[in-house]
């Protein structure tokens, strides 16, 4: 049989579909491939583990991530994004604010329906999750992959993560009362740290992890800007990101198993929280982007002030308006809003409950979970996302520009 023959044969057919799938699907099989190893070995990527995973993957991983996102955007545009106030109340109000306050709801409304299978501390852990910031590494790959302003999403997990030190402990004080008094951290003879060594702590990893990386990656491409374009995309360093958010992931499930997380709770807690998850993740997403563009600003400043507008119509209009904001934008928003963090929340938790404590297991549960579906969710929803941001362009994808607040509500 010739090789022509051989290319035409339905085997051959069959059998290049498939192998193209899996390439397609590449990022997914790993991920299973990782916890799998995380659940036979959890010793050798857990926090304090064999590889010291704290350090190679918490500060390692996360650090490559942010020298390819130095090394592929431009200074001007980020300390543009930098000034986007707007976007930055946007998310932290969304992330911090908005979105615990819903889940707060729901684990008062589950607990009074008196479902003796769902554990208190596991609605703890729920309350927990969505109090901490949004996550550093996954915001930035997925809104790269989706060719959102992924410049925009790296100001907002920098800011999220910095202010997220105080904030997450004092939402936790905030609800942690009344009903759920037995999970206030103040109450905890465990707890590791005080306030001031959990921001030492976070200033430190981020320090190391996003804010060096990513200064050495803008030196380097502003000093060898061809060079740098070569690396970029011989290498396809894009890929290398999502790599090391399998890494990352990697590391937060050894360290759940470690802690017997999965065992401490019932397998209907469990399926609950996968359902949940998901379902909460989407209804987050879909919330925040009407909060990104809501539809009362097109009504109400449907045109641009001229001569004949009023003062206050002009003032208004150049307050309000850039709240509607574009596509690319309301991307990197989309993506960053309903996400929450596990490598730094892992240590926010540990710190206000103790890493001793009995009942860290099943707080961490819901935060462990969280991350890894909320991953698998964004990694489907980027290719949407992706489209619609392009559904209109009037010019090349390599020419758009991922900046700013744009006035044309068509965008």
């Amino acid at each position: 049989m010739s090789l022509e023959t051989f290319r035409e044969s339905k085997a051959y057919k069959w059998t290049s579909k498939v192998i193209s799938f899996l390439i397609g699907q590449w990022f997914f099989i790993f991920l299973g491939v990782f916890i799998a190893l995380a659940h036979s070995y959890p010793e050798f990527a857990k926090q304090g583990g064999t590889i010291r995973a704290e350090y190679s993957i918490g500060y390692g991983a996360v650090a490559v991530i942010f020298l390819i996102s130095g090394l592929s955007m431009s200074t001007k545009q980020l300390l543009v994004n930098v000034a986007n106030w707007r976007a930055h109340f946007t998310v932290l109000s969304m992330s911090f604010l908005v979105t615990s306050a819903i889940i707060y709801g729901i684990a008062l409304g589950i607990k009074a329906s008196h479902n003796g299978q769902i554990d208190d501390w596991l609605l703890i852990g729920l309350i927990v999750t969505h109090a901490c910031p949004t996550t550093v590494s996954s915001n930035v790959v997925m809104t790269k992959q989706a060719h959102g302003n992924d410049i925009l999403t790296l100001c907002e997990v920098f800011i999220g993560n910095v202010l997220g030190a105080f904030i997450t402990p004092a939402l936790l004080q905030m609800y942690m009362r009344g009903t759920w008094e037995i999970g206030n951290p103040s109450h905890q003879t465990q707890g590791d740290s005080t306030v001031q060594e959990l921001y030492a702590h976070t200033m430190k990893q981020l320090g190391l992890s996003v804010f060096v990386p990513l200064f050495v990656g803008q030196v380097v491409q502003n000093i060898f800007p061809k060079q740098t374009k070569w690396c970029l995309t011989t290498f396809k360093l894009n890929k290398v990101g999502s790599f090391m958010l399998l890494l990352i992931m990697f590391q937060s499930f050894s360290t759940a198993f470690a802690q017997d997380a999965f065992t401490s709770v019932s397998h209907a807690s469990i399926i609950f929280l996968v359902f949940f998850n998901i379902g909460i993740y989407l209804f987050f997403t879909v919330l925040t982007y009407f909060y990104s563009r809501p539809f009362w600003i097109l009504r109400v400043f449907k045109e641009e002030p001229n001569e004949l507008s009023s003062k206050l119509y002009r003032y208004s209009y150049a307050f309000f308006r850039p709240f509607y904001y574009n596509r690319k934008d309301t991307v990197a928003v989309m993506l960053c809003g309903p996400a929450k963090t596990a490598a730094l929340g892992v240590s926010l938790v540990s710190s206000q409950y103790g890493s001793h404590n009995p009942k860290l297991g099943i707080i961490l549960v819901p935060l462990v979970l969280y991350q890894a579906e909320q991953v698998m969710t964004a990694n489907v929803l980027v290719n949407f996302m992706r489209k619609w941001i392009h559904a209109e362009d009037k010019v090349p994808e390599d020419e758009e520009t991922s900046v700013g607040s744009d006035n044309d509500p068509k965008k």
